[in-house]
């Protein structure tokens, strides 16, 4: 694992299209923008864990209908609400 410090501003690169900016740093919180494709699929850990558990299962029981990682949600919504 890389271990990188930076400050509210600034930005890490991963590859040639993926950016990862420190937007704010608050107590114990630091919060990130990533910007990356839009065919790449950017979750939370959690969401992310969630999703590959329910495909899965929709494996398992033979669903036709298992939900893809690439969906992002709306730009316009806030993932802290």
């Amino acid at each position: 694992m890389l271990i990188l410090s930076r400050r509210e501003g600034e930005k890490i690169m991963i590859g040639d299209n993926i950016e990862v900016v420190v937007t704010r740093i608050d107590h114990d919180m630091v919060k990130l923008g990533v910007s990356a494709p839009k065919d790449m699929g950017v979750f939370r850990e959690e969401v992310y864990q969630r999703i590959k558990q329910s495909n899965l299962v929709s494996v398992r029981s033979g669903s036709e209908q298992i939900p893809s990682l690439s969906i992002r949600p709306k730009p316009d919504s806030d993932p802290d609400r």
